[in-house]
């Protein structure tokens, strides 16, 4: 007991480092997403759907081959006419993954069970050099 009272600030030290450590783990919230080495292999191997949540200019830029564009404030109510199969595995993406993570809480209120974000979004993508394509 002697050692905890008179080592208190070294004690304090060692549990805010180890908190620091373990916030990102707790903050995934059941996940950070799909790396971009998996999302291919959904797409190949399981025909994933990709939808990028981002605005049509940043999608002109750049987006996923073959990804469908339903901007996030169009997202719900144009998810399921853009998506018939809600089995089928959704891969939603944007820029950097926020908007597609709240995209993917109303994706899952709305029945598909499959849908998972692109870890990192389209930056992971091209840091994985990984090719986009660009619309005219």
């Amino acid at each position: 007991m002697k050692f905890i009272i008179d080592n208190w600030l070294l004690l304090a030290v060692v549990l805010v480092s180890g908190g620091m450590l373990l916030w990102p783990l707790l903050t995934r919230r059941g996940g950070s997403g799909l790396d971009p080495a998996a999302a291919v292999q959904l797409i190949n191997r399981e025909r994933a759907v990709v939808v990028d949540v981002s605005e049509p200019a940043e999608f002109a830029a750049g987006h996923i081959g073959g990804a469908k564009n339903l901007p996030l404030g169009q997202f719900e109510a144009k998810l399921e006419s853009a998506v018939k199969n809600k089995t089928v595995p959704l891969i939603l993406v944007c820029a950097t993954g926020v908007r597609a993570g709240r995209a993917l809480a109303a994706a899952r209120k709305l029945g598909f069970e499959h849908a998972q974000t692109l870890g990192g979004g389209l930056k992971a993508w091209k840091d994985a050099n990984l090719p986009l394509e660009t619309s005219r």
